[in-house]
């Protein structure tokens, strides 16, 4: 067994070499760090972006190279050691080290979890394992993935999330058949409204896409691979390939070995603190105990956030997570900004204005608390600016188009 460095002089070793892992050694050496830092990563490339997964990079206009977070220089020029392919295996927290899969152990007198979150499994028993089921995290994944993505082959797409949705649209652009099914009565019933939801339905039948909404899957079936569907109301139909788009869990196995506290995500303070002295997490695996409730985001502007904030307090601040929530997905020729965070009950303004694009504006308890922005990049930007400046203009100056933009923060109250 290779010989065990001493945890005194260890550094910083971070566990997961995506967008928050990376984040933070980026920030700690930025913060002028000196210490040793290590970033270890279970995937066999350096770290990339996620996203343009099942947008660009699925459709072929995205190259591997351009994934990259980082050209590989970097992280010598910045002295970071990378790692990649290795699986840890065991935190021990009382040496303050851990233990690879192949018994190398390593040390760490800070250590930060940042092994993000995977895509939930559709279960064996209902064809889950079958050839041609696929869930989408990973390059991988993708990769695979386009090998079954042939023009005038039917894709049978389960959940309607932005994964299942972004799925749909490229594939369709690809030239195939696409069923898409939710279990809900309408699209992203957890995280958007009704208005944005209904829009994005229409959208994605006009392009064709076989959209069946409360609609349940009982099984797929096939001896090795996936041939056909079938469906709660009693239709099946013929399939050559799946896309799963469940929604995702985070990924807890390394902190639950280590008896951290877990809920929904690995259990930290409002500076990324688990229950254990010198363990953080970061990114979508952490759970962020708030005054206003725990709340775990997935997305990359979380990532980058909560990676930022976990380094800034290992090198001594005593920063706390304020949350600015930003999401974006790619569909077709429209690109869909989110800005906040929206709930059922949210009273809904829509704005459409013609060269502008359509944003609908979330009210809870006369407070604005989101916007979606529907090919609106423009609503999108003043959005985000009024939410990080805690202002509300008023709704019926938000929903007449001809107020402008610019002219909404002049009406804030």
């Amino acid at each position: 067994m290779p010989a065990a460095s001493h945890a005194a002089d260890a550094g910083t070793l971070i566990v997961g070499a995506g967008q928050a892992g990376l984040t933070v050694a980026e920030t700690l050496r930025k913060g002028g760090y000196a210490a040793p830092v290590t970033l270890i990563g279970a995937e066999a490339d350096a770290p990339y972006q996620r996203p343009p997964l099942s947008k660009g990079y699925l459709l072929g206009d995205v190259g591997r190279d351009r994934l990259a977070l980082k050209p590989p220089e970097w992280f010598a020029r910045h002295d970071v050691t990378l790692r990649t392919g290795l699986r840890v295996a065991e935190i021990e927290l009382e040496s303050r080290h851990v233990r690879l899969a192949d018994g190398e152990r390593l040390a760490w007198r800070h250590l930060v979890i940042a092994t993000g979150a995977r895509p939930r499994p559709l279960p064996e028993a209902i064809g889950g394992r079958l050839a041609g089921v696929h869930t989408i995290r990973a390059r991988t994944d993708i990769d695979r993935l386009r090998a079954d993505l042939v023009p005038g082959a039917r894709l049978l797409v389960i959940g309607g999330g932005y994964i299942g949705l972004e799925a749909a649209a490229a594939a369709r652009t690809r030239g195939l058949e696409v069923v898409l099914i939710e279990s809900a009565p309408r699209l992203l019933a957890r995280v958007t409204g009704a208005e944005t939801a209904d829009w994005l339905a229409e959208t994605h039948r006009r392009n064709g896409v076989d959209l069946r909404l409360g609609c349940q899957l009982v099984r797929l079936h096939g001896a090795d691979r996936v041939t056909a569907a079938e469906f709660g109301d009693g239709s099946r139909i013929a399939v050559d390939c799946v896309v799963v788009g469940i929604g995702a869990l985070p990924e807890t196995a390394l902190a639950e070995q280590a008896d951290l506290a877990c809920a929904n995500g690995i259990r930290v303070d409002a500076r990324g603190r688990t229950s254990r002295e010198g363990v953080w997490a970061a990114g979508d695996c952490a759970t962020f105990d708030l005054p206003d409730g725990p709340l775990r985001l997935e997305s990359v502007g979380n990532a980058v956030d909560t990676g930022a904030l976990v380094a800034r307090n290992i090198l001594g601040a005593d920063d706390a997570y304020a949350p600015e929530p930003w999401f974006w997905s790619d569909q077709y020729a429209t690109k869909l900004q989110i800005a906040g965070l929206s709930a059922p009950g949210d009273a809904v303004v829509v704005r459409d204005v013609a060269g502008e694009g359509r944003s609908h504006w979330y009210i809870r308890s006369g407070r604005l608390v989101a916007v979606d922005a529907l090919g609106a990049p423009r609503a999108y930007m003043s959005a985000r600016k009024l939410l990080k400046a805690g202002l509300t203009p008023p709704t019926d100056r938000i929903g007449d188009p001809k107020t402008p933009l610019g002219d909404l923060l002049a009406t804030c109250r």
